[in-house]
């Protein structure tokens, strides 16, 4: 399947948009912080997320609120989307009320087969950059797989997972319906529960990956005393509202080694790069 598509590699996309500081304070204050950013002031990392938004009309969209694909995005015959990872370099600063643009490139479509079926991976670069070049590089996993009959099950209860860092998150529905709405992220098993369960075969509603790196980007600057260069996560298993989200985390030589962990399921792996830095 995947060959069918290999004309859309290398296909590109730039978009424009200002860093408005109200998006940036809005997801600081949904996560419990004061908000308070103005312009100049630097953007929280893995803020770019709340930017860029690709605004579709109602015709525009695929049944499960994504945009329809076929337009950048190949038409993947596979009806179920994740964001399964990515790995991110800082290169220079990103500023509140500057403008920005972003280019995307579909670098490479893979198709896989494995006990669930035929996957395809998708993965797309994309450069940010501001009035002075390139602020950060991107490189973002993107999953389609076949509609599920049967989906995960829910987590076992567990005691808190060992770790040198440890907090914990409620994952609610009006967390989850917040950050889908500053993300302009249409896809409706974040806050739609009867398609959630009904159409995709999860038990809940499902908590976004991006949610779940930029909490474990936050625990990490808690700890790490340097600047973070790189970041790079990948997801291992879906979390749910209803059961609360732990954030770990342990030093490491040139920054540190992250997980979300749901009961007994690690939902997500994480890792931060200081170049350097010391943690503790």
């Amino acid at each position: 399947m995947s060959g069918d598509f290999a004309g859309w590699i290398g296909r590109s996309v730039t978009a424009r948009d200002r860093l408005e500081a109200t998006r940036s304070n809005a997801l600081l204050a949904a996560l419990g912080g004061q908000g308070e950013g103005t312009a100049g002031d630097p953007l929280p990392p893995l803020h770019h997320w709340l930017y860029f938004w690709d605004v579709r009309p109602p015709a525009g969209l695929g049944a499960d609120g994504h945009p329809a694909k076929g337009d950048f995005l190949p038409p993947i015959p596979l009806s179920r989307r994740m964001w399964a990872g990515g790995r991110i370099a800082f290169h220079a600063p990103l500023v509140l009320g500057e403008t920005v643009t972003r280019t995307s490139t579909i670098l490479n479509i893979e198709e896989k087969h494995g006990r669930s079926g035929t996957l395809v991976f998708v993965t797309l670069e994309h450069a940010i950059a501001n009035s002075e070049g390139l602020a950060i590089r991107e490189e973002q996993d993107l999953v389609y797989r076949a509609a599920a009959a049967s989906g995960p099950s829910l987590p076992n209860a567990a005691p808190p997972p060992e770790c040198s860092w440890l907090a914990s998150v409620d994952p609610d529905p009006v967390l989850l319906f917040r950050y889908s709405a500053l993300t302009m992220n249409g896809h409706r098993i974040h806050y739609d529960r009867d398609y959630a369960m009904g159409e995709e075969a999860y038990p809940a509603l499902v908590v976004h990956g991006p949610l779940q790196a930029t909490l474990l980007m936050g625990l990490a600057q808690q700890h790490v005393s340097q600047p973070i260069t790189g970041f790079e996560f990948r997801g291992e298993a879906p979390a749910f509202d209803g059961m609360p989200l732990q954030l770990c985390g342990d030093a490491s030589g040139d920054g540190a080694t992250l997980w979300s962990q749901q009961g007994d399921r690690v939902a997500m792996r994480a890792r931060a790069t200081c170049g350097g830095a010391s943690a503790g």
